[in-house]
């Protein structure tokens, strides 16, 4: 719901590639059939080791069929015209010095002219715009002399974006300061970053995308994500013990909440920066089948495989009623937010954006949607209904 109101006022953001979009719905919706089946059809309230192996290895027939799509294998994409991608998935920046300094990256390439050794090329806006460093192949010296240089300089950029993360984590912007008209508005921002900084600080520490392709980058935030929600779940037990709370009207509200907080981070940028709605819409619909083959799927392949060798039998779900009520209703719920966002296309032409009255109409759209599953879902597991 952020996301279709980040883009500007009259700016529409639509889908470039339908295919690998439809792929992705149909394993989400596919991830709500699958857990009925196998909590009230197949085995009602139990689940089986072979269960819970199948719920995962549909996580990786989810990439490979998505990347078969993107790839438009035969036989196994979904024959739709591919819109012709942008060059620039994210516009570039006012300054060109900003992005020299920022959008660095290296790479080897290999040329067919065997007169020079291109070993690093400086990629910057466009790779047709790049600059190369032609190193002649008869002067090693020169060329282990350049390489040192340019090797000390990626270095030397590397170190100064790390640290511009963590002066970006405490730093509070001026600049939206002076946007905000109104002094409740300052104040607003003001608050907002104290609550941030610790966080924004703590994951400072996360390496530059730079290094190593991004890898570090990457592995050392799923890190950090997963100690947070351990955390989180922890705190979430203790809410519920305390206040007497059910446990899964908690895990309905506070712990999908924080738990889907990257997400939401993670969509709002990718709606915000790129031309395309890819990303954003993309990450959204993908979360939804993560949270069920790998966030759902793993813990139930642990418990069924101790359960199977210690006790020689399988897991038990407790509730397992009030959770297939639950998927019910959160699949109607889905069904509603995506027609929405084809009739978003089918109107304005776009999915994210568009005239601003229409834009936050949608968006209160879906934060009732929202608000019907959790109450429905808290009513049921309560017993009310």
């Amino acid at each position: 719901m952020i996301c279709v109101v980040v883009p500007k006022a009259g700016e529409l953001k639509k889908i470039s590639d339908l295919g690998v979009w439809i792929v992705e719905l149909f394993w989400s919706f596919w991830a709500y059939i699958w857990l009925y089946i196998i909590l009230e059809v197949w085995s009602p309230n139990v689940i089986t080791f072979w269960e819970a192996l199948f719920t995962v290895l549909q996580y990786g027939l989810l990439l490979l069929h998505a990347y078969a799509q993107d790839k438009r294998w035969p036989y196994i994409s979904i024959p739709l015209q591919r819109v012709e991608r942008p060059e620039e998935w994210v516009p570039a920046e006012a300054s060109p010095q900003k992005n020299r300094n920022n959008n660095l990256s290296f790479k080897y390439d290999i040329v067919e002219d065997k007169e020079i050794a291109d070993i690093f090329s400086i990629h910057e806006e466009h790779e047709s715009d790049a600059t190369y460093h032609h190193l002649p192949l008869n002067d090693p010296e020169s060329s282990d002399k350049h390489i040192g240089e340019t090797d000390i300089h990626a270095e030397s950029h590397v170190v100064s974006v790390w640290k511009k993360q963590f002066v970006n984590a405490v730093e509070l912007e001026n600049a939206k300061l002076r946007e905000s008209n109104t002094i409740v508005l300052r104040v607003g921002r003001v608050l907002w970053h104290i609550l941030v900084a610790p966080w924004r600080l703590l994951f400072a520490f996360v390496p530059p995308c730079q290094i190593a392709h991004g890898w570090i980058a990457f592995i050392c935030s799923l890190t950090f994500i997963s100690v947070i929600a351990y955390i989180v779940t922890k705190l979430s037990d203790l809410i519920s013990c305390v206040t007497g709370i059910n446990g899964y009207v908690i895990a309905f509200t506070v712990l999908a909440s924080g738990s889907s907080w990257p997400d939401l981070v993670a969509s709002k940028i990718a709606a915000e920066r790129q031309t395309t709605a890819d990303s954003a819409i993309a990450n959204i619909t993908c979360s939804n089948s993560v949270n069920i083959y790998v966030g759902i799927g793993v813990p139930w392949l642990i418990d069924t495989a101790y359960n199977l060798i210690a006790y020689g039998k399988p897991l038990r779900i407790e509730n397992a009623e009030g959770l297939s009520f639950s998927l019910l209703v959160f699949f109607s719920t889905s069904v509603g937010c995506i027609s929405v966002l084809v009739l978003r296309r089918l109107v304005f032409g776009g999915e994210l954006g568009g005239p601003r009255v229409w834009a936050w109409i949608t968006c209160a759209y879906f934060m009732l949607l929202w608000l019907i599953f959790v109450s429905l879902s808290s009513l049921k597991v309560s017993g009310i209904i």
